[in-house]
């Protein structure tokens, strides 16, 4: 990454030196001039040595000298005028691949992720068309594509050794074609499946540390040629597309981690108390329905989310026989806390679990927190779990119907239940919900 933006600043240094060489140069040549012609008529113990210079008059000297010095200003204020161009040019470049960097290394998402990819190096490069390809056992994968009839690729394999975004791959090494017809390692197969015609090509691989993963392959540059400098570029980003795509990866790893070890605790939890199968999920379902209402942020809603999946952890480490057993009840949220505190991506969950059973009037347990002291999350958890507790046949012999079970939550708004909640809660849950 470091190799490729350092290629770049020294072509872009190279380029300034020489318009800088020519400018001096011109100066040069003005300085030299005029200093022979004084030389010649001026300086007396010279002027024999200088007998080769023909001799012209003062005024035409003048004027030559004038010409010379209007025209080498004039070629001053070209020349300087293209390096102001190509110092903004070239801090614009950077302005944009800093922009996109920044971008990249905040998404989370793999597919939002691969998508920005795409889009950016069509902006860069000026392309028409173009795809990411990444690699999955033995073959190629479009995983994004951009251009006409890109439905047709999305998710279609090829060998990886196919084509030139295969050459890529196997070798390391970027590409970029001209003219694709007078090129081995074209492939026309992909354009008979879309009826794109590709012209030009620039593809460079998307390497990690542990290898390369994929290509980035763009078609038809606009306006010309791909250049060097093209080249330069998407390499740049090439690099730190893979640097985030590591990322995203490690994030969907852990995602799909967190989930398996939820499902396994979930199943744990309804094998523990079989009477409340299914609760939890319930619970976690009617959270989110309020979290919805009161626009609560993504991470928040998955916050609660989780939060109301595990709120009953904490029974088991009780045992089954002690489940209804106050003394014993009363001490699952705490147990709840401590199994799931040392979890890093449980631990913001763990107060919402400790809270769930405290009442708005501070009645409740185990700490008697009254009121907004009760974090928010705790308190939805509290309505849900209550409401559902009243309408399933596990948890009641003779269950409440439901709206027996919304005149009970309201009855008890603003001393167990928070009463603005539950109004949003009210207002929100419909006997569909409970299917």
């Amino acid at each position: 990454m470091a190799e490729k933006k350092n290629t770049e600043k020294i072509s872009f240094i190279t380029e300034i030196k020489k318009k800088i060489r020519l400018l001096n140069s011109i100066a040069a040549f003005i300085v030299i001039t005029l200093l022979a012609v004084i030389l010649r008529y001026l300086y007396k113990p010279l002027s024999e040595y200088m007998d080769f210079l023909p001799d012209v008059s003062i005024t035409l000297i003048i004027a030559i000298i004038l010409v010379l010095t209007i025209a080498g200003f004039y070629m001053w204020v070209i020349v300087s005028r293209q390096i102001t161009q190509s110092i903004e040019q070239y801090r614009d470049r950077l302005d944009r691949i800093l922009h996109f960097t920044r971008e990249l290394r905040e998404e989370i998402y793999g597919d939002i992720l691969l998508d920005k990819i795409i889009d950016y190096s069509l902006s860069i490069t000026n392309s028409d068309a173009g795809s990411v390809l990444t690699l999955d056992g033995d073959n190629l994968v479009f995983k994004i594509v951009k251009g006409k009839r890109a439905a047709d690729l999305i998710e279609k394999s090829i060998p990886k050794g196919t084509g030139i975004a295969g050459w890529v791959i196997e070798k390391g090494k970027s590409a970029r074609i001209a003219d694709v017809k007078n090129d081995d390692r074209y492939n026309p197969e992909i354009d008979s499946i879309t009826g794109y015609e590709t012209r030009s090509v620039l593809s460079v691989p998307l390497k990690m540390r542990t290898g390369i993963i994929g290509a980035i392959e763009l078609l038809n540059k606009k306006d010309g040629d791909y250049s060097e400098r093209d080249e330069e570029m998407i390499l740049y980003l090439a690099d730190q597309a893979a640097v985030s795509i590591d990322r995203a990866k490690f994030y969907d790893d852990q995602k799909n981690y967190e989930i398996h070890v939820t499902d396994i605790l979930l199943e744990a939890i309804d094998f523990q108390i079989p009477e409340k199968s299914g609760h939890s999920k319930r619970v976690a379902k009617y959270c989110n329905i309020v979290a919805k209402a009161i626009n609560m942020s993504e991470e928040e809603q998955k916050r609660l989310y989780f939060a109301g999946l595990l709120h009953d952890v904490g029974f088991l480490r009780i045992k089954a026989d002690e489940n209804y057993q106050r003394e014993y009840f009363t001490r699952h949220p705490v147990i709840g806390y401590e199994m799931i505190r040392p979890i890093n991506f449980y631990a913001d969950i763990a107060p919402l679990i400790l809270y769930h059973h405290e009442r708005y009037d501070g009645s409740g347990y185990p700490k008697g927190l009254k009121g907004e002291v009760i974090p928010l999350e705790a308190r939805i958890i509290a309505i849900a779990e209550a409401f559902d507790a009243m309408v399933s046949e596990a948890s009641y012999k003779i269950p409440l119907s439901f709206d027996a079970a919304i005149e009970e939550l309201q009855c008890n708004a603003g001393t167990q239940f928070d009463f603005w909640l539950v109004e949003v809660f009210v207002s929100n849950i419909t006997p569909d919900h409970l299917e």
